[in-house]
């Protein structure tokens, strides 16, 4: 009788800057980014010795089409139980979804497909004019229920990672972006509860304008300036808008209003 091998799963300290680049790309990792620190309050000391990050291997995956690299971050929550119970099922084969990491709620970073690869985590959307965004993107599942605040310790984490992970791609903070900006009424996470204006204050994610607001709310103006901003997916004007407010206005309700447009607008005035 054959005896079934258990997965193993390892720990690598990924803020030691004395490993070598043969290290690192042996071990599927690129480079960390040394000087990067945490922005969600103090970590205890052993935290700010290294960071360690979980690694497993999900099946989900494959290359990235057409030679591709990863040109943005998607960021989602899990809607789980426990983060256990999300990277059980992202390393299901009959799932046939993936995130390049998971971080659960205690700050913990798994990582379960190598960001050199095409994780499966966007689904259909388009973003910038621009689809297939699992080949263009790495994706971060976050351990939220969508119904609650995500915690200092998982953020304090996601701050380290994409930090690391735009200064190896060379991405730029705009290119930071939820599932839902992408996927407008099919999909909305992170949800919002979800912290962008940190993010923004840490250089990590494209602020919004702050120009004073139009004279008339039109629904065509609207969709013109949410367009120049990324959000191209062929979608009505009521998931346009929710999507919108999920990311700049999350408490915001009702029909659109000029103070819908002030995120989106250029630095001059619209009128």
């Amino acid at each position: 009788m054959r005896q079934r091998m258990r997965r193993r799963s390892t720990f690598w300290r990924v803020a030691d800057q004395n490993r070598t680049v043969a290290d690192w790309t042996r071990m599927g990792m690129d480079m960390p980014v040394a000087g990067i620190r945490p922005r969600f309050g103090a970590p205890p000391a052993a935290d700010r010795r290294m960071t360690a990050i979980r690694q497993l291997r999900s099946p989900n995956c494959g290359p990235r089409r057409d030679n591709l690299l990863p040109r943005y971050v998607v960021l989602h929550y899990t809607a789980m139980p426990t983060a256990q119970d999300a990277i059980k099922r992202l390393c299901d084969a009959e799932a046939e979804v993936s995130s390049h990491y998971v971080i659960c709620k205690s700050g913990e970073i798994t990582q379960l497909v190598s960001e050199g690869l095409r994780a499966w985590h966007a689904g259909a959307g388009e973003w910038q004019g621009l689809q297939d965004i699992n080949s263009r993107s790495i994706g971060i599942e976050l351990d939220n229920d969508g119904q609650s605040p995500f915690t200092d310790a998982l953020m304090n984490s996601l701050t380290w990672l994409l930090a690391r992970i735009l200064a190896g791609w060379d991405i730029p903070p705009s290119h930071v972006i939820g599932h839902s900006d992408l996927a407008p009424g099919r999909k909305f996470d992170p949800g919002p509860f979800f912290d962008w204006p940190a993010l923004e204050r840490t250089g990590l994610a494209a602020a919004g304008g702050t120009t004073s607001a139009p004279l008339s709310a039109d629904a065509e103006q609207f969709r013109k300036l949410a367009q120049a901003r990324g959000y191209t997916a062929c979608v009505d004007d009521s998931d346009l808008l929710n999507a919108i407010r999920l990311r700049y206005r999350p408490t915001a309700s009702g029909p659109l209003e000029a103070a819908d447009f002030v995120p989106l607008c250029p630095t001059s005035p619209v009128t």
